[in-house]
């Protein structure tokens, strides 16, 4: 058995006759006729059936047909790969991805990623993880960065990235002085927290719900550095991702802490359609992200005396 008696056997069921076959791929009925007569011989099964003028292809054909489809689709997907290896990459990526990755994580992505692919133009898509979905299952957008959990089936997600979640207040807040801060600590505690619909928000309601506590919730609002300012004026406390305020706690001016028994955690990851095969540039992205990964400043590291509850 070679390619060219199974392209014949894909040929044949496609036009369904031998005539056909043989226009289709510039050779005689006979030679067609020739191939297939040899292959049977070699399989020792019939492989098309003559029923009248029609042909009917029998299960040892269709075990064929399927196998030749395996194989040219190999074939072909292999000289891609090979073909992409050799070129530059170029054209445009569409990434799409929540405030706080577009501000602390795609930066130093994009960073690192150009560096490598200079020929790409990225555009940014930013929104809620509803918005963000809707945009890759419409093929607005070619890759998203999003927080999980996300459930649907026509979608691939791959878990990227687990941040910690901390307690943040104004420096001058009466839980900063706090040796070590507890849930029912937070009981009368005014919030401004990210809105309800996300799943940032779930991971903090599901600690309020574990705790007991009905939060008293003053501001919702997806854009992180709305949080941030209102908790310098003073309005609430908040829990967000440590990368998002790690700066201004490195500088004191605000406070993070960890809940004393509790350890928060939000988790992001790489959302697309599904497809046979991950194109080029995309895979060049995580690639890019796994570089810049140890980079990112995702839970407190060592010991800092403004981070209170360590152990």
């Amino acid at each position: 058995m070679d390619l060219r008696q199974l392209e014949i056997v894909q040929a044949i069921a496609e036009t369904g006759s031998f005539t056909g076959a043989g226009r289709k791929l510039r050779v005689s009925q006979s030679a067609i006729s020739r191939q297939i007569l040899l292959l049977e011989e070699e399989l020792n099964e019939t492989i098309f059936q003559r029923v009248g003028r029609r042909i009917r292809i029998t299960p040892a054909g269709d075990a064929l047909l399927k196998l030749s489809h395996r194989v040219f689709g190999d074939i072909k997907e292999t000289i891609t790969v090979i073909g992409e290896s050799q070129q530059t990459l170029s054209g445009t990526l569409r990434l799409a991805g929540g405030m706080t990755v577009c501000m602390y994580v795609f930066p130093a992505l994009l960073q690192e990623y150009r560096r490598q692919h200079s020929g790409i133009e990225v555009k940014l898509i930013t929104g809620t993880s509803v918005r963000l979905l809707g945009e890759i299952r419409s093929g607005a957008a070619d890759l998203g960065f999003i927080t999980l959990p996300v459930s649907e089936p026509e979608l691939v997600t791959v878990p990227a990235m687990e941040e910690e979640m901390l307690l943040v207040a104004h420096p001058s807040h009466p839980l900063a002085k706090k040796k070590k801060i507890v849930p029912q600590d937070l009981a009368q505690e005014p919030f401004v927290l990210f809105e309800a619909v996300s799943n940032s928000r779930r991971v903090v309601d599901a600690f309020f719900l574990k705790a007991g506590i009905e939060p008293r919730i003053v501001m919702e609002t997806e854009n992180v550095e709305i949080l941030k300012a209102l908790v310098r004026s003073e309005m609430g406390v908040t829990i967000i991702p440590y990368q998002a305020v790690a700066r201004e706690v490195r500088s004191r001016q605000l406070f993070c802490a960890r809940i004393s028994g509790e350890k928060l955690v939000r988790h992001t990851g790489w959302v697309y359609q599904r497809s046979n095969k991950v194109p080029r540039m995309v895979d060049e992205m995580f690639k890019a992200y796994e570089r810049i990964l140890p980079r990112l400043d995702l839970s407190p590291k060592g010991r800092f005396p403004h981070l209170k509850n360590e152990s």
